[in-house]
This record gives structure tokens, C-alpha cells and sequence, in this order.
């Protein structure tokens, strides 16, 4: 029984499970041996059956009426809980379409940042960043699922929900972007550079190393997290904000602790974001057998070499 926006959205081919961002997929799907069975809120099916679906999943629709659950009305089965290592790993490993996909979303999204960014000064305020943020998005055909923005006043806070203050000398963006299910995260900054840049570029420096097909997340985990003290940050800094980990149809498939499990697989996507105050790093990344490769990218975008990638720097306003 899949019920949740990352299974749909992954088994669907990049359909659209949702109306409210903030609500539950208005479908849900059978999967049986004799194949599956789509229920679908009555009030929802003609616009998914013509907008969404594919023509073979259209023919396997039941109409929900608006008032009962589509869960409830999809019956008893194995629910996704049960199975939630295996389908993480199903999900993993990209189609080539799927990567497609996902390198035209990176590619839009870093886009976004580098126009809000060029009208940007100190006296911009982060509602007006937020705002036109989620604008450049939804222009695109992208969902903002995530809009942070901190000015210099609120640096320190890692999930900075934006406010009402000024942007001030240094500003930090964040855009979690979502398009056909698949979810883009990348972190940006603005102003001046910040004194920590380079070392925590050196932290996920040693994420991204680690992060090869074949290893397993906890190891990543360990190897990345070492990195702090290694690049001259208090060694517990990683206990202070979550460090990302795989993404894809979720933003974060699973988050990365000591005791994920999970294979590392070829044409997998991975965003991990260490941060210490005032620092923080994060793209987008398909992991390859050849190495890694950074989806949230913008030739127009100031970087610097770092460990053999090429990482954004702080663009200076305006």
C-alpha cells in the first residue's frame, strides 16, 4: 500500500500527489501481483486522469468520494512502514530518466538563487528574498518546500524561518525545490565571505569522500563527521544540526545518523548540509561510479576549486 508523496511521486513517474503542500497525497495505490489499483478522491480524479497519470494507471482508477480517506477505501494491506528499507532502496539507484530530470531541476534551481541574488543589497529585507524565492521557483513549475533566509542579525540560527529584519552584510538562502517528485537542496551566500567558509567546505569535503557506492551511511556519517575536528571545529559541532544525507523523492531518504544502514548505490543523490554558526554548506549531488557529480550548479555562480569540485563561494550583492 503506498500512501506517502515520495513512494507516489517515485512510482508514478514524477506525478503530482498533492493539492496542499501541507496535506496528505489525494491518492493512494494497491500494488498487487495482478497489478495495481489506483484510489483516487472523486473530486481529484479528472484533472490527475488527464494532467498526471499515465494512460495505464489512468485505466486502473477507482474514484474515492471526496469524504472517505483513500487509504481507508484502498483496503487492508502491507503498509509502507513495513517495508521502508526496501522501498528506500528500490528508490535509490536513478533511471537515466530520472537523472535527466533531476540535473534540468538542479540546473533551474541554482538558477533561481543566482537572480534573487543579484538584486539583493544589505538593506533587502528576508521576507522580500523569501518572496521572491518561492516566486522564481513556482515560475519554473517548481514547489518550494523550503524557503529559509538569514541576514547577518540571525546567522547563528540553522533553520532560520524568514523574518522581518534586513539582509545586512552577510545573508544565508535556502531552497528545497521540488518538480515531476524529485526534491533539489542547495544553501547560498550573500555579502561578504564568512571567516568559517573554507573549513566547512573541508568538512564536506570529507562527506563527499566517503560517500561512494558499495559504503554503508553510518560509515559515510562517521567519516563526515570526523571532518569537524579535523578542520579545526569543536569535534561534537555535528550533534547541533541534522548533516543531510541521501535525497531524491524525499528531501532527506533517510536522514543520516550512527545508525542508518543503508547501501550508498550508483546514480544515487545525496545533499548533505554541515553547518557550524554562521556556515553552512549544501548541493545537490548524484553519486557515480566515476565520482560525484553537483546537480545545483549555475556557471554564473562565483566558485572555488575545493577537493577536486568545483563548491559556490559568497557572491557579493548586487
Amino acid at each position: 500500500m503506498l500512501s506517502s508523496h515520495e513512494a507516489l511521486a517515485w512510482y508514478l513517474e514524477g506525478a503530482r500527489t498533492h493539492v496542499s503542500l501541507a496535506g496528505p497525497p489525494v491518492l493512494a495505490v494497491r500494488v498487487d501481483d495482478g497489478g495495481d489499483t489506483l484510489f483516487v478522491g472523486g473530486n481529484e480524479a479528472d484533472r490527475l486522469i488527464a494532467e498526471e497519470l499515465l494512460p495505464e494507471d489512468a485505466e486502473r482508477v477507482v474514484r474515492v468520494p471526496w469524504h472517505r480517506s483513500v487509504v481507508e477505501a484502498a483496503g487492508v494491506g502491507l503498509v509502507e512502514a513495513e517495508v521502508a528499507p526496501a522501498l528506500r532502496a528500490a528508490r535509490a539507484s536513478l533511471l537515466p530518466a530520472e537523472a535527466d530530470r533531476y540535473r534540468a531541476l538542479g540546473r533551474e534551481t541554482a538558477e533561481v538563487l543566482t537572480a534573487v541574488a543579484r538584486e539583493l543589497n544589505a538593506s533587502s529585507t528576508e521576507r522580500s528574498a523569501a518572496a521572491a524565492l518561492a516566486s522564481g521557483l513556482a515560475a519554473r513549475g517548481i514547489d518550494p518546500l523550503v524557503i529559509l533566509v538569514a541576514g547577518e542579525e540571525r546567522l547563528p540560527h540553522r533553520h532560520p524561518l524568514p523574518a522581518d529584519g534586513v539582509l545586512g552584510s552577510r545573508a544565508m538562502l535556502v531552497v528545497c525545490g521540488r518538480r515531476h517528485g524529485l526534491i533539489a537542496n542547495a544553501t547560498r551566500w550573500v555579502g561578504e565571505a564568512g571567516a568559517d567558509d573554507d573549513r566547512i567546505l573541508a568538512v564536506e569535503a570529507a562527506f563527499l569522500a566517503a560517500t561512494r557506492p558499495g559504503a554503508r551511511l553510518n560509515d559515510v556519517f562517521a567519516a563526515g563527521t570526523a571532518g569537524y575536528a579535523a578542520s579545526g571545529f569543536d569535534a561534537d559541532e555535528w550533534t547541533k544540526h541534522h548533516q543531510g544525507g541521501p535525497t531524491g523523492y524525499a528531501g532527506r531518504d533517510p536522514r543520516a545518523t550512527t545508525l542508518t544502514t543503508d547501501a550508498v548505490v550508483s546514480s544515487h543523490a545525496f545533499a548533505w548540509n554541515p553547518s557550524a554558526p554562521g556556515a553552512k554548506v549544501e548541493d545537490t549531488v548524484l553519486v557515480t561510479e566515476s565520482g560525484i557529480e553537483v546537480l545545483t550548479v549555475d556557471p554564473a555562480w562565483p566558485t572555488e576549486e575545493f577537493a577536486g569540485l568545483r563548491r559556490p563561494a559568497a557572491r557579493a550583492f548586487g
